[in-house]
């Protein structure tokens, strides 16, 4: 019985979020896909809306945390430059709540600085944690504790 406990405790505190970043040669753009859990969304609409809010059918709660996501995620070239991200939608899918994100791939990109706060203002436990592909090999970033920003290079410029 204990484990079982500890298996619903464990469901509850998860507070993790998985992202891509994804060089598209196909669409010479940088697409990015946010993976929240979706018990951990339903908790956050309540918090930062109200306790009413609803995540699973309510299409402008489901609009309002995508903004929010957004707004907590930014890519800047290795000269400092923000590249200006469009919201391009979002989903219920399973017990995920995905975010999609896109911006042109500048000409030359020799690196990014990325940061990635969404949650972590309401969790200071929660992980956010970026892979970074089609540029070179596969690089993981993990922001946690009081990491804000993190930088991957590229081997040869993009």
């Amino acid at each position: 019985m204990l484990l079982a406990l500890a298996g619903v405790a464990h469901a509850h505190q998860i507070k993790a979020a998985i992202s891509t970043v994804l060089f598209n040669p196909r669409t010479e753009n940088i697409e990015i896909m946010h993976r929240f859990n979706l018990h951990d969304a339903e908790h956050a609409v309540k918090t930062m809306f109200d306790k009413q809010s609803d995540i699973l059918k309510d299409k402008q709660t489901q609009l309002r945390f995508a903004e929010y996501a957004a707004q907590r995620f930014s890519l800047r070239d290795s000269d400092n430059q923000s590249l200006v991200l469009k919201l391009v939608g979002f989903e219920v899918e399973g017990k995920h709540f995905w975010v999609y994100q896109e911006t042109e791939q500048p000409p030359i990109l020799k690196g990014l600085s990325i940061r990635h706060d969404a949650l972590r203002d309401l969790w200071p436990q929660q992980i956010n944690t970026i892979n970074v592909e089609g540029n070179g090999e596969l690089k993981t970033l993990e922001f946690r504790d009081n990491v804000e920003l993190l930088e991957v290079k590229f081997e040869r410029a993009h």
